[in-house]
């Protein structure tokens, strides 16, 4: 899901330690020591802080946590772990979803916090170069007296780095794309301690192997990425948001279909099912509108551009049982719009206070999204959890935020299986397991469905060719059981 909230106060009773360090950990941790001083820190607060997870995967410590300064730290600390084989797990802003930052085999956290520098801003060219560290709010704040933005969302206000390590989107994704599509290149430091560049300031290249996008979702697994080339926009001319409720959740799913299969250029498309919107009313205070399915929508372009989306998606809307469009063209008013909308999370677990709250994460081809949700939704109401829905369905991804009593281990488990169910029958309809929240250690099992064995040992050789030593966050992305 774009939004990432904490899960602390259930992952704190949960914390697990790894049975067995590797040999060489107290060479390595003596070594890292000596190099950094108080830049490594190993006090149980911050290993907490850097083994928990917000999702269903239960957090594990690291024996250290490095807060690095550049990428010569980087390298250097890289470097000293994979002479002594000690683990290595990068760390941004904390906000991923499937347990990418659990130190399951202990090891080094790589803090990249403090790399916050926004390191060039090329307006003729539309692209700036930033460190690992930048978060999304941080850059559009540079790049704003420009006259430009960032225009991927997650919700989260999430570091750059860690956004491209687990390819991540958000709302804006059907129209500006995912980080696949606006990372011209990235600075990596490899599983050996070398420091590499990648891409160029080109739009385009047919020059040897796309390293870019090889490194872009590799969640860490191949090496650490400390500074990214990225596309930045233009501000739009006109900005206007309009939310629309129906009656019934298939008139929703179908108006977006047809909307995406006429090639309409919306920026964000995004759907409350009734629980959801219920939740946010309550929450956020929409009290102009009513509990039923909705869809929260952005047009972007010069203002007749954006008069005649709006026409089209009006009468696409109508056709479907809409009632009528409610529209804010003022800052404050899109703002609080789409602050409501981001607080789908909140608004969600205060449905059942105290509840634990886990996000699913299908994304299927658009002329399955209504199977797919109508399927999942029956699911989840025989099993009797309360799981609003959520999602940019524009590009066919959708979540499911399932809440469920944390200290209840049936719960979790059917909780768990639901999850994974969703993710198969994504598999099932030509989709995929995650559209944005990425593999980490809860979906491995999904990865054999997904992708086949020929192709999923093609990336178990990749790995195993570019850290063979398995340091570089170790069990996650790619399952042991394929190499």
């Amino acid at each position: 899901m774009d939004d990432a909230a904490t899960g602390a106060s259930y992952v704190s009773l949960m914390i697990a330690r790894p049975a067995k360090l590797r040999s060489g950990s107290a060479d390595a941790l003596a070594l890292l020591r000596a190099r950094f001083a108080g830049q490594l820190q190993t006090g149980e607060a911050v290993r907490a802080q850097h083994g928990a997870t917000e999702g269903l995967s239960d957090p594990a410590w690291p024996d250290a946590v490095l807060f690095a300064r550049s990428t010569r730290d980087v390298a250097d600390a890289v470097e000293i772990c994979a002479a002594h084989r000690f683990p290595v797990i990068a760390h941004g802003a904390g906000t991923s979803l499937e347990g990418q930052l659990c130190a399951v085999e202990g090891g080094l956290s790589i803090d990249l916090a403090a790399m916050d520098a926004v390191l060039e801003i090329n307006a003729p060219d539309l692209d700036v170069q930033v460190e690992a560290g930048v978060t999304r709010e941080a850059l559009n704040a540079a790049l704003k007296a420009h006259g430009l933005f960032f225009p991927l969302d997650p919700g989260a206000n999430a570091s750059l780095g860690g956004m491209a390590a687990t390819r991540a989107s958000g709302t804006n994704a059907v129209r500006y794309g995912t980080m696949r599509e606006v990372t011209l290149g990235l600075t990596v430091v490899t599983a050996q301690g070398q420091i590499i560049t990648t891409g160029t300031r080109a739009r385009k290249s047919a020059s040897g192997y796309d390293l870019t996008r090889l490194y872009v979702g590799s969640e860490g697994t191949l090496g650490i990425i400390t500074e990214l080339r990225l596309r930045v926009f233009g501000i739009p001319d006109h900005v206007a948001s309009a939310v629309v409720q129906f009656d019934t959740l298939d008139g929703a799913v179908q108006s977006v279909i047809l909307a995406m299969q006429m090639a309409l250029p919306l920026t964000r498309i995004e759907l409350l099912d009734d629980i959801q919107m219920a939740a946010c009313i309550r929450y956020s205070k929409l009290d102009e509108f009513a509990p039923k399915p909705t869809l929260f929508l952005e047009f972007h372009g010069s203002q007749a551009a954006v008069e005649e989306q709006i026409e089209a998606m009006r009468a696409i809307t109508a056709d479907f049982g809409a009632g009528e469009m409610h529209f804010a063209t003022l800052t404050e008013d899109r703002n609080r719009l789409w602050k409501a909308r981001h607080n789908a999370w909140f608004a969600a677990k205060a449905l059942r206070p105290g509840s634990f709250a886990f996000a699913t994460d299908a994304c299927v081809p658009i002329s399955r999204l209504a199977q797919a949700i109508i399927e999942t939704k029956a699911e989840i109401a025989a099993a009797g959890l309360v799981a609003p829905l959520v999602g940019h369905v524009g590009d066919g991804n959708f979540h499911m935020i399932l809440l469920f009593d944390a200290e209840c281990a049936s719960q979790r488990a059917m909780a768990d299986a639901i999850a994974l169910s969703i993710a198969h029958r994504a598999i099932r309809l030509g989709g995929t397991a995650t559209g944005e929240h990425g593999i980490g250690l809860h979906k491995l099992e999904t990865m054999a469905a997904e992708h086949g064995e020929g192709a999923l040992s093609i990336m178990a050789r990749i790995k195993q060719a570019l850290d063979p030593q398995d340091i570089m966050n170790p069990g996650k992305t790619v399952p042991r059981g394929s190499r």
